[in-house]
């Protein structure tokens, strides 16, 4: 992989690292490396409603229609919709411009395949090699055009709506927009699909997106469904590429839990392909461990949504995700979809009339402590000699009852310690032990 993109395209801050040259340079190589020469090509262009996506979206359009693609403005939508609406118009590609969870300064820009796939490394490497290189500009009535499409929100609703077996009706639900790419579309696909929807954090207005909301600031969701006395809350992040749950008793339901859900829910419809998931090395153990209970095969795969979709489509399976919440079901989508996944996880609460605790508690979580170490070399964390032993003595120590993983970030300067272990205080001492041992042997 190059230098500018990361697990999930390219992001930084905005203006800074982001800058408008830098889409209008990248929109420019990846319409040579995406889309066939010669023939009328087509982009759909989608943002979430953070400030710097007007400027930025306005550059990338300008780029790609400067390299003789037309292109398909569908605004403020969720990533996976734009997504969806590649492949759905058969566009050359797509662009969406997100920084997904990240605070409001930050942005970024993910590519799509005609599929509406995510681009593997080796096609991400094409573009960065091929910016701002010399080409032929196209003249005259070979420039791309830009077009505002307002049907794109319409027709995401739906194909969403398509994949409901069930009503939803007499299901009340909170939702937790984050100030995002979802605070429209969501609510609305809810309501459409029969439930009783209360709005929150669903007002963006260019500078509050993910500001103490959504999927990584539960806490006003987890009150509000108190309060209301809902069924359930979802909370999304920025654009809507994943969702996290709230029981009705404000517990935390996370992205492991949703999936083994959604799990038993295809293989009682005969519809888990292969009776397998795909899940990162970042699963909880428990997650397994409740697999294995149904007879459901587990394959894991690199931290990110791309390299469980590559596993998902290179074998057949047609469910896989994250325990952030991303979650990738084939037989609907290319990506992960939080709106989606919401709507699958309530299809099974009404379909059996069980609780979404009692759906979650097929699994149990084993308690897990993630430390996020800085100011390291994170590369070193592949090849200290020291650290890889120390790692493996705890791996001994906690047997099968738990776990180690480090791993670099693909999006951040940092390295991440996580330990899984039958308590608290066992799996905190572990990685704090471990996170010391990173900062001395890897401090810059």
């Amino acid at each position: 992989m190059g230098v500018l993109f990361g697990t999930d395209g390219v992001r930084g801050l905005a203006n800074r690292d982001v800058t408008a040259e830098l889409a209008l340079d990248l929109s420019v190589s990846a319409a040579h490396i995406l889309s066939e020469v010669g023939s009328r090509r087509t982009a759909v262009v989608g943002r979430d409603p953070r400030a710097s996506g007007e400027f930025l979206q306005a550059a990338v359009s300008a780029g790609l229609a400067s390299a003789g693609v037309d292109v398909i403005d569908v605004g403020v939508l969720p990533t996976p919709a734009v997504a969806y609406l590649t492949k759905a118009r058969r566009a050359d590609l797509g662009v969406m411009l997100s920084a997904s969870h990240n605070a409001m300064p930050d942005n970024g820009i993910k590519f799509f395949t005609a599929d509406g796939n995510k681009l593997p490394d080796h096609v991400e490497a094409q573009i960065e090699t091929r910016l701002r290189e010399t080409w032929d500009r196209p003249v005259g009535d070979a420039v791309g055009r830009i077009v505002t499409d307002t049907s794109a929100d319409g027709e995401y609703v739906s194909h969403l709506l398509t994949s409901l077996p069930v009503s939803l009706k007499g299901l009340t639900v909170v939702v937790d927009g984050a100030n995002g790419a979802a605070s429209h579309v969501g609510p609305l696909t809810y309501r459409e699909a029969g439930a009783d929807v209360i709005e929150i954090h669903c007002e963006p207005d260019g500078y509050n997106i993910n500001h103490g909301c959504g999927s990584t600031h539960i806490e006003d969701l987890q009150k509000a469904v108190i309060e209301h006395g809902a069924d359930l809350g979802i909370a999304h992040d920025g654009d809507a590429d994943r969702c996290l749950a709230v029981d009705a008793e404000g517990n935390l339901v996370d992205g492991d839990q949703l999936m083994a859900i959604i799990a038993l829910s295809l293989r009682d419809q005969g519809r888990l392909a292969k009776n397998t998931v795909v899940a990162t090395v970042m699963a909880n153990l428990g997650f397994k461990h409740a697999m294995q209970n149904e007879s459901i095969e587990v394959v894991q795969t690199a931290v990110g949504d791309r390299y469980v979709l590559e596993a998902m489509m290179a074998s057949g399976f047609v469910l896989g995700g994250e325990q952030s919440g991303h979650v990738v079901m084939t037989d609907h989508a290319s990506t992960g979809d939080g709106i989606l996944t919401a709507l699958q996880v309530m299809a099974r609460m009404s379909a059996t009339g069980t609780s979404l605790a009692e759906l979650a508690g097929v699994m149990q979580r084993l308690p897990q402590v993630l430390i996020n170490v800085d100011g390291v070399d994170k590369h070193g964390v592949d090849t200290d000699p020291v650290v890889a032993a120390a790692v493996a003595d705890a791996e001994l120590s906690l047997a099968e009852n738990g776990r180690v993983l480090l791993r670099k970030s693909g999006t951040e300067s940092l390295v991440r310690v996580m330990v899984e272990a039958q308590d608290e205080h066992t799996a905190a001492a572990v990685a704090n032990d471990l996170a010391d041992l990173v900062r001395q042997r890897l401090s810059l």
